[in-house]
């Protein structure tokens, strides 16, 4: 399971953060609910592409002694199962749907100018979601815009992206871009059983 890290601030100050186990370590398992400290359980590497860096990060494990199941700690200016940074993405979303820029425009602008105009077009599908306005809405006020996606980008940058990150994935288990369909809310497999037929 994923869980939000809950340091602030870059990428550089992030590989510093991490080096000790106990500075962020959970107090209790989110999967079991068992009052325990977690156990310090190594890293995984991740590839990661920001403004500034285009390489592998290290994201802290830990390990519930109850359940024996993992918690990662994932910073929060990666999204789960997308290499690029919110940073990127937010540059990319706001040039390409906000400025009207192509798609190969948008990518420059996010720092991403040799970027194949699918991934562009890939970001753009996931985020075109009603939702997104109605749940942000309990952040701040809708401001007027012509479209839904346009105020949603505006409510974005009011908030602060990885604010707005935060909000979504740790209180809702919301993906920022939305999860593919074959994944459930909570970033996992599921399988939706049919009703029982009435007695």
């Amino acid at each position: 399971m994923q869980i939000l890290h809950p340091f602030v601030g870059s990428v550089r100050q992030y590989f510093n953060e991490i080096a000790d186990p106990d500075r962020y370590r959970p107090d209790h398992c989110p999967q079991c609910e068992a009052h325990q400290p977690l156990s310090a359980h190594g890293f995984y590497s991740r590839t990661l592409v920001d403004v500034a860096l285009d390489g592998v990060i290290r994201v802290r494990r830990y390990l519930c002694r109850c359940c024996r199941r993992t918690i990662s700690l994932l910073p929060e200016f990666a999204l789960p199962y997308l290499r690029f940074s919110i940073t990127v993405i937010a540059l990319f979303l706001i040039a390409r749907l906000l400025g009207g820029n192509t798609l190969n425009a948008a990518a420059v602008a996010a720092t991403l100018p040799h970027m194949p105009y699918q991934r562009g077009q890939f970001w753009v599908r996931r985020f075109r979601s009603e939702r997104l306005c109605a749940i942000l809405a309990a952040l701040i006020a809708a401001p007027s815009a012509p479209h839904f996606v346009a105020r949603a980008l505006l409510m974005l940058q009011s908030i602060g992206w990885v604010a707005a990150h935060r909000f979504l994935f740790a209180h809702l288990r919301l993906h920022l871009l939305g999860w593919p369909a074959f994944l459930a809310p909570d970033g996992r497999l599921a399988a939706l059983r049919p009703a029982a037929p009435p007695a």
